[in-house]
């Protein structure tokens, strides 16, 4: 693991890292938000986003039971990932996918 020790709040340091994609949990729902090993199971993303994030009862931590559906959802996810106390939600970057050309659109190839 790799990451930078910085100042927080007053007398408080905090480990500076970034969700890993080779560490998220398996529960994750297939797409581009998932939780990786890092999750301490405060609730906060439940909290901020629970139609996507659950909890795994018997071990303890969370994961995104559902990816986001709409922009509110969307919002949320990303709300979720910038609360995280130790940073363990990430977002691969994936793009959504993509809605079909329109009728009659033309395409820049040709």
């Amino acid at each position: 693991m790799t990451g930078v020790i910085r100042a927080g709040s007053p007398g408080v340091l905090s480990w500076d890292s970034m969700a890993d994609p080779k560490d998220r949990y398996p529960d994750n729902a297939p797409g581009r938000y998932y939780v990786d090993t890092q999750c301490i199971d405060c609730d906060v993303c439940r909290v901020t986003a629970p139609n996507n994030f659950r909890r795994e009862e018997d071990k303890g931590y969370s994961f995104v039971s559902r990816q986001p559906e709409t922009p509110e959802e969307e919002a949320a996810c990303q709300e979720a990932i910038d609360s995280c106390p130790v940073e363990a939600i990430g977002n691969d970057g994936e793009p959504a996918a993509e809605a079909p050309e329109a009728p009659g659109a033309r395409s820049e190839a040709g």
